[in-house]
């Protein structure tokens, strides 16, 4: 099983919206075929293997990382493909809660007369897919915060200064992410003080759609955003009343435009007008498939996002570098918590020397 999860990361950002998945098979305790789900609407983990193993697949054990599907989907079921092949047994990870399998895979399988057995390295399979799982059951993305910071906790000047706090090596790292997301997320106030681009150089597996929250649509016409809109989306969440001249702007230039508002939850909640919601702006990323979305701020986004609970993953890049100043920004910002106690605790925790930054890279703990 431990092979199997290994194999299956290796689909990372080529397969979403789909799960990660790997598949060993074992016969008379040898390795007859592996295999992984290597791009969307290719061929499964469980074919690859079984198309490896051939005949030697009959009375094998096959150790598949998720419960094989069991519906007709891009690919014929994974199931049927088991059952015809003669595997004895199967062990699997843990169940499936896409609504088309949730336990029919499982139960197919036993009434065809394999035995299953299921739970086996189950935490290591929901850490690799958490992704996919909260987007199954929750309808959201998962949201991945990155920024860079000074050593006295600031993301850039009181003037808004930030290029570069951290070195090259660790900009590289933030390609890789770029590369395999389907979304990254700014806020307006990122768009207008940084023009940054968002796309991932060199390109990775996935393009991501760049997303900017803003309220009123004031994104530039003369932005790199905008002037690129047509060669990689650009995806404008704005408020309930964002100008209509402005949105007509934007779409004319390529962008697309929608609208998130909410009057009780936002990047603004004090404000009169209606700002964009982060749960309506989840969720409609959620009903695009996007399975991860990047953040790379501003510290207003990633604070209403900290306190809407809606961080799954965090990147920090902190720079041997000290700045000061009374108004130069922190990560989060928002509303915040009023007790050390209720904070979120970071779990998995990669930490590292990156050229001379230090690099840290951590999530919630698994849940159950």
């Amino acid at each position: 099983m431990a092979r199997a999860l290994e194999l299956a990361a290796r689909g990372q950002g080529h397969v979403e919206p789909n799960p990660m998945v790997g598949c060993v098979l074992v016969r008379d305790g040898a390795v007859v075929g592996e295999g992984w789900h290597q791009k969307f609407g290719g061929p499964h983990a469980e074919v690859a293997a079984l198309n490896i193993a051939g005949p030697r697949a009959k009375g094998a054990t096959a150790y598949v990382t998720l419960e094989p599907c069991c519906h007709h989907g891009k690919t014929p079921p994974c199931t049927q493909a088991l059952i015809a092949a003669g595997i004895a047994r199967l062990v699997c990870a843990q169940r499936d809660p896409f609504e088309s399998v949730s336990g029919r895979g499982i139960a197919e399988l036993q009434a065809a007369g394999i035995e299953v057995e299921v739970g086996l390295m189950e935490t290591e399979a929901r850490r690799l897919n958490a992704p996919y799982l909260k987007l199954v059951t929750s309808g959201r993305p998962w949201i991945i915060a990155k920024w860079a910071m000074t050593l006295d906790g600031k993301i850039a000047t009181a003037a808004g200064d930030s290029r570069w706090i951290s070195g090259e090596a660790s900009r590289a790292i933030v390609q890789q992410l770029r590369g395999r997301v389907d979304g990254i997320l700014i806020g307006s106030g990122t768009a207008k003080m940084d023009d940054p681009l968002l796309i991932a150089r060199p390109a990775g597996p996935r393009v991501a759609t760049r997303i900017i929250a803003d309220s009123r649509a004031t994104l530039s016409p003369e932005s790199q955003l905008v002037q690129t809109a047509r060669d990689a989306p650009v995806l404008v969440a704005v408020g309930g009343n964002a100008p209509q001249e402005n949105i007509a702007r934007l779409t004319a230039a390529g962008c697309e435009v929608v609208a998130c508002s909410d009057l009780a939850a936002g990047l603004a909640q004090r404000s009169e007008e209606p700002s964009v919601s982060i749960p309506a702006l989840l969720d409609e990323l959620g009903r695009r498939r996007m399975t991860n979305v990047l953040v790379e701020g501003g510290s207003k986004l990633l604070g209403a996002l900290f306190d809407a609970g809606a961080i799954d993953e965090v990147h920090v890049f902190l720079a041997p570098k000290l700045i000061g100043g009374a108004g130069a920004p922190s990560p989060i910002a928002g509303t915040g918590l009023e007790k050390i106690a209720a904070a979120l605790q970071l779990a998995d925790i990669e930490l590292r020397h990156v050229g001379d930054d230090i690099y840290l890279h951590g999530r919630p703990p698994v849940k159950s």
